[in-house]
């Protein structure tokens, strides 16, 4: 991926961040969960993958700061485990 190529990502309630590093996603992160609540879409899983955690980390802690969220946890076995995140949104 060229860093100066815009990559297009479905807004569907699933965000899978395998092909990013923890520094990309923190503009990312925040404008995809903005553009599922404008979308109706309240809950939302993010597919930041298992590795060191370093990617897992960077999700939570911007979840944390977001006034939109209404809540996080890691996922369970069948959404992927420690290597997702599901979110809650505040509804509008």
């Amino acid at each position: 991926m060229n860093g100066d190529e815009p990559v297009r990502i479905p807004i569907d309630g699933v965000l899978d961040l395998h092909a990013f590093r923890a520094e990309q996603v923190k503009d990312l992160v925040p404008e995809y969960l903005e553009e599922c609540r404008r979308r109706g879409i309240y809950e939302v899983r993010i597919i930041h993958g298992k590795g060191t955690g370093a990617l897992r980390r960077t999700v939570q802690s911007l979840l944390a700061r977001s006034p939109i969220v209404a809540g996080f946890k890691t996922a369970d076995l069948s959404g992927g485990g420690w290597g997702a995140t599901e979110v809650i949104l505040h509804k509008k």
